[in-house]
């Protein structure tokens, strides 16, 4: 389905011709390109953006698109992954990136101020609050911790929250819309429905044809052009929105549960947007109960409430939980890892990468390029690739049972068994989150080619 920004977006202009060469090449429109493109392209760079599909057809135009300083129990996580001065870097890199979409929708009617909260229903998630609220108060934000019967304005009861005051909430589309604009004002250019095929010396292979660039940031979550195979640091995660028509008055602030089970609540368009179910792509059968699961969980605690539309993102993690933003090779610049946290680290991306090339480095990124890597993250990463290991065995044995009714297809970036996604009707690898349409055309990467053409009907597969 597409979401609610998707339907509500203003037209983005866009560009069908690949120019021979660019001074800087990036890949990927959505909010850490198209800002990266922008900031190059106002200091004189010629900039040419590669896109796939459209401007924010994967995370940015299925975000919940929060502005936000407080985000769930990443501050807690990162600190104990990578200790409080790679913390203190990222919430400096993420004040300022959300300073700066502040100061370029300035005028937009899309921004809005909101309080924010990271809230728990359970005793896990009461952990994880006050876990948060000590990683606040060790970088100096100003947040107010409630207890238990102080009130959230939720309609259920809260045992533990943690509330920012003054954050901001965003149309992205909007956000894109300015961006791509300014992009093309300044002589540059943004290429639709061309996807990046590899990378060889300055030559940049495309569906469109070759075109030669002095610098390539890869900027499209999952990084396509991998020649150190940094896919495998990266751990996808897809998760679910649905937006619902509640009667009577709704939340107007922004929340996030820390529970086992999270909920994600903000307002738009005059709707609710309830974020919920997360899941490995490719590694879960059933995707349509996690629609029916938060459609269940939503009327229940909002009577009457009934839901308009619903769509889904995938996001990735770093093991060491720090978003990678900076070289990885000749001419080679890559951001990703933004954990779900995309409109804040994305900003904070594109004023990285644009200090890096412009010869005026960034306050903070040093530390968040430190090396981070520990023995749990050791640890992690060892589980994590089990967990790739271990998809492959089962799709290797479904692929091979005798008797099965259709052999599943096979990812084309390192042959993962793919699963049939009823919800959304996609082939997903279980091995590292490459999606493909029924059609079996490339949705998200690492994967960089079509599937083979199939003749049966891809619900046979299941």
């Amino acid at each position: 389905m597409p979401s609610l920004w998707h339907q509500t977006a203003p037209p983005i202009g866009a560009d069908t011709t690949l120019p021979a060469r660019t001074d800087i090449a990036v890949v990927g429109a959505g909010l850490a390109g198209l800002a990266t493109a922008t900031l190059l392209a106002r200091s004189g760079y010629k900039v040419t953006v590669l896109e796939a599909r459209h401007p924010g057809a994967v995370a940015t135009g299925n975000t919940t698109a929060k502005v936000s300083l407080l985000q769930g129990s990443v501050y807690a996580n990162l600190r104990k992954h990578a200790g409080d001065a790679a913390l203190e870097a990222y919430v400096a890199a993420n004040r300022a990136g959300q300073d700066w979409i502040r100061s370029e929708l300035v005028d937009d009617p899309g921004l809005e101020q909101r309080d924010a909260y990271t809230y728990a229903t359970t005793a896990e998630g009461v952990k994880a609050v006050e876990a948060e609220a000590e990683a606040l108060a060790a970088v100096g934000l100003d947040a107010d911790v409630l207890a238990a019967g102080e009130s959230a304005d939720l309609p259920y009861p809260v045992q533990r929250a943690i509330r920012m005051r003054g954050q901001w909430q965003i149309h992205p589309l909007r956000l894109l819309a300015k961006l791509t604009g300014e992009i093309r004002d300044h002589g540059g250019a943004v290429v639709t429905s061309t996807r990046v095929l590899g990378m060889d010396g300055t030559t940049l292979k495309t569906t469109r044809g070759p075109i030669q660039a002095d610098q390539v940031i890869v900027t499209s979550g999952s990084h396509v052009i991998d020649h150190g195979g940094f896919f495998a640091r990266l751990k996808p995660s897809r998760s679910l929105v649905g937006a619902y028509r509640v009667p009577g008055d709704i939340p107007r602030a922004m929340y996030l549960s820390v529970d086992p089970e999270s909920r994600s609540l903000r307002t738009a368009e005059g709707l609710l947007l309830v974020g919920g179910p997360s899941w490995t792509p490719g590694r879960e059968r059933e995707t349509e109960k996690l629609l029916h699961e938060l459609d269940e969980w939503t009327t229940s605690v909002f009577p009457g409430a009934a839901r308009v539309t619903w769509w889904a993102a995938q996001d990735y993690q770093t093991v060491s939980r720090v978003p990678f933003v900076g070289p990885t090779g000749d001419r080679l610049w890559v951001a990703t890892g933004f954990n779900k946290w995309g409109m804040t680290n994305a900003a904070a991306a594109a004023l990285t990468l644009h200090g890096d090339l412009t010869g005026y480095p960034t306050p903070w990124s040093e530390a968040l390029r430190s090396p981070h890597l520990g023995v749990r993250d050791g640890a992690e990463f060892v589980s994590n690739q089990a967990g790739v290991a271990a998809a492959a065995v089962t799709g290797a044995v479904r692929h091979l049972a005798p008797g099965a009714r259709r052999a599943p297809s096979l990812c084309t970036h390192m042959g993962g068994v793919l699963e049939w996604n009823p919800l959304e009707c996609t082939w997903d690898c279980p091995l590292h989150g490459s999606r493909f349409s029924a059609e079996g055309q490339v949705l998200e990467g690492p994967a960089t080619e079509d599937l083979p053409k199939v003749t049966e009907a891809a619900d046979s597969g299941r």
